[in-house]
Formats: structure tokens, sequence, C-alpha cells
């Protein structure tokens, strides 16, 4: 997996220069998808940074800190310069390692990027975004605490996650946002109706999430999956992996497959191909938490979609035709698009 020809973007107008796919490490902590195996972890990270990956993404609260401890070790010794940190903040925990809300204070703001720079081990985080919306938080005030980390030279770029079209305006007016940070999938595409647009008409990039619907469209789920301990999708918690949903998303997926062969790719290829075919600042990350994943995943990057298989996978996977929630209901009404 070394570095031949991996393509960079550039995350909007004023963002920097990325590798066109980047690395999701909120896996590697368990979070939702089961336990994970640390040095396979690490692994992964340093195979992924070999392969040419350059945008490293994950969360203070992920793990309630396991994940930043995680990248701190991976990255040691690796040159400074030669990866970026995403990092979003604001998410609370329990200590029976649920979630209880989201804070966005400005001095919540300075609390969180302290702890970040200590457990990652760095002096400044490259793009720094609350993970969502605080209701009780003008957006104003929080991305204004953010530029004064910006100009205290804590912070290099700003971010947002999961919100609406509105917000992103709000926030730019404030300081220049180079990402925003959403789901957005061949299931998931919510997005296209007012946020990309008006993505391209501020010119600000978009890092994409949930690529492979959580796995579900990644081509190696089934309906006889054995849930491990602290795995959501196969206890039934995520809507669309729920007994009369996923039988029928997983129908989608196999039209998706027959597209998938005869352009020679797997299914998960085609499906991050597609994403990262719908503009040429999106940069789909990948959630691999294994080498085995990354390695499927890299070759995507390079996939050329024409407009005919565009317009087939389309027809595979109809916009809005997946069943189920992206998220259990608790969790939708945090968000600023729906499915």
């Amino acid at each position: 997996m070394e570095n031949v020809t991996m393509p960079t973007r550039t995350l909007g107008r004023a963002g920097p220069a990325v590798s066109a796919l980047g690395l999701g490490a909120m896996g590697m902590s368990g979070d939702g998808y089961g336990p994970a195996d640390r040095a396979e972890s690490i692994a992964t990270v340093h195979a992924a940074l070999d392969a040419g990956v350059t945008l490293i993404d994950t969360g203070d609260f992920y793990g309630a800190g396991h994940n930043e401890l995680l990248l701190a070790e991976a990255l040691r010794g690796r040159d400074r310069d030669s990866y970026l940190l995403s990092v979003k903040f604001g998410g609370l925990r329990t200590p029976d390692h649920g979630f209880g809300g989201q804070d966005n204070r400005p001095e919540a703001v300075r609390n969180f990027v302290a702890y970040s720079l200590t457990r990652l081990g760095t002096d400044c985080i490259d793009i720094y975004r609350p993970a969502r919306l605080d209701p009780a938080v003008p957006i104003e005030e929080t991305v204004g605490a953010i530029k004064e980390l910006v100009d205290a030279g804590y912070v290099r770029h700003i971010g947002l996650s999961e919100v609406d079209a509105a917000t992103i305006r709000r926030a730019h007016a404030v300081h220049p946002i180079v990402d925003l940070q959403i789901e957005y999938s061949l299931i998931s595409r919510a997005v296209e109706a007012e946020v990309l647009p008006t993505l391209r008409e501020l010119a600000i990039g978009l890092t994409a999430y949930g690529v492979l619907g959580r796995g579900l469209i990644s081509g190696h789920w089934s309906t006889d999956y054995t849930a491990g301990p602290g795995d959501l999708r196969g206890l039934g918690l995520i809507p669309r992996f729920a007994d009369g949903n996923v039988e029928h998303n997983l129908a989608l997926v196999e039209a998706l497959r027959r597209v998938a062969g005869a352009k020679g790719c797997t299914v998960a290829q085609l499906a991050i191909a597609w994403v990262a075919a719908q503009a040429a600042d999106i940069v789909p990350l990948v959630g691999a938490r294994t080498r085995e994943r990354l390695a499927e995943a890299l070759p995507a990057a390079r996939l050329h979609l024409t407009a005919d298989d565009l317009a087939e996978i389309e027809q595979a996977v109809p916009k809005g035709s997946a069943r189920g929630d992206r998220y259990p209901s608790a969790f939708m009404a945090s968000l600023g698009v729906g499915n």
C-alpha cells in the first residue's frame, strides 16, 4: 500500500490540500462497532500514511479520549507536516459510555482544545469543529471562540459538522469555514437539496463520513451477521439495520454489486468513488479499522466513473430508496439535515 498516485483535493477556497481519501478513526475506539484491536488499528494508521493518506479524522469524545491517545501513539515519530488532524469537539460522554448532549460554549471550546492538544501530543490542530450544533449556544459564539484559537496558533482551520445551510452561512460570516463534515452516501443524500448548493456558493469543501452506510453498503454485510458486544448494527438499534429494513437495503446492495462487477471493482470501491465523483472538493472518509479494509478502499481514490456509470448506479440505488433512518430517533433531532 505504498503511496504511488494518491490524488489530492483542496477543501474549499481557503482550505488545505489533502489526500482524496481520508481516514476516519472512530471505530478504532470501539464506539458503536464493538471492540477494536489496538495493534491492528495502529498498523492501519501506519498503512494509510504510507499509502499517501494525509487527512485523519477523530473526535475528542471517541472512546472518551481513547481515540486521540491511540492516534498520538500511532503518529509518534511521523513528520507532523505529513498529515492533517481533523478534530470534532463538544460531544459529552457518561461513565457508562453513553452520550450526554453537546457543549459548544466558548469556555468549553477552550477547555476541550486544551485536552485534545495534550492527548494528541501536538501544539496545533489542523481543522477544529463542533461535532453537532448546540441549541443553547449561537453558532457565532462557538465559531468566534475557535477563531480566537486560530489567532493564537492552536488551530489552523475551522470546520463544521452536521449542520444545515443557514447555520453554515452564519458561521462563515464570522470566520471562513474550510469544510463541512456530514454523512453522505448513496443511501444518505439529504445534503443534496440545500447544503451542497450552499457549500458550492461559499466555496466550502465537504468531508463525507458514512460513505459505506456503516458497512451496510460495503458489500460485506449480511442478515446473518452476529453482533459482538457494543456493535449497535447487529442489535437492531440503527434503523437501517433493523429487521424489515435491512433486507430491503441489502437488495439495493445486490443491485449495486452487479454494477460493480461490470466495472471490475468491489461494491465498497464503487460506493466510495460515487461520493468522490459528486464534486471535486468532496473527500470521503473511510472508517477502516483493519489493513484489509483499508487496502480495499484505497483504489477508490483512482476509480473514474463515467456518466454512464453514474446513471447505472443511480438506477441500482435511486435517491431515497433506503429504508430506515441513519441514526436512532434520539440522535436524529441533533442533525441539521435528515437522511
